[in-house]
């Protein structure tokens, strides 16, 4: 028994893994998905590393396919949800992408589905972005603007509308996104 214990020897160490906590710690510049990961992490402690890795994936999936920068997607599901399958705000939106019944239900999609919402939200926001490409101003303001308050809304106000709670979502999520982008 004595001679089985002793002859049982320590992985070497791999590159890629570095401790238990695998995505925390490694280092800065680990890449754009790392910085998601921890990003993740950070905001809603209860998903773990492993989720985080899949929810990751699938937001920088569902971005590149829809031709918008997965970073973007990220720092915009980081601030409805924290990628909160579950959440629930009080103005009835659900899920990780946030959407309301009537908005899901335009759009075909299973806001209780985190893949289907991700993906959705992809979708949503590369169409506004598409649609204000062209407009004077910041087409990715205007797009958040249509996500958070409604496409009709910014079109009577010709952009970003007045509304405080809508300045500061559009503000916060330019912050969560100019630093995902500056940790990769």
């Amino acid at each position: 028994m004595r001679d089985t214990a002793l002859s049982w020897h320590i992985p070497a160490p791999v590159r890629s893994i570095r401790g238990i906590r695998l995505f925390i710690d490694a280092p800065r510049g680990s890449g754009p998905l790392l910085s998601v990961v921890r990003s993740i992490v950070r905001a809603n402690p209860r998903i773990g590393a492993l989720d985080a890795l899949a929810l990751a994936v699938d937001a920088r999936d569902a971005a590149r396919q829809e031709g918008i920068d997965p970073q973007f997607i990220a720092a915009t599901l980081l601030q409805e949800s924290a990628f909160d399958p579950n959440a629930i705000s009080a103005a009835g939106a659900y899920g990780i992408a946030q959407f309301t019944i009537p908005t899901a239900e335009f759009y075909g999609i299973d806001p209780f589905d985190p893949r289907a919402a991700i993906a959705g939200a992809a979708h949503v926001l590369a169409t506004y972005l598409t649609r204000y490409a062209g407009a004077a101003g910041d087409p990715y303001a205007f797009a958040l603007a249509a996500y958070n308050a409604g496409p009709g809304t910014v079109t009577y106000y010709g952009g970003v509308p007045p509304y405080p709670e809508t300045r500061a979502y559009i503000a916060d999520i330019h912050e969560r996104w100019a630093r995902l982008l500056a940790e990769r």
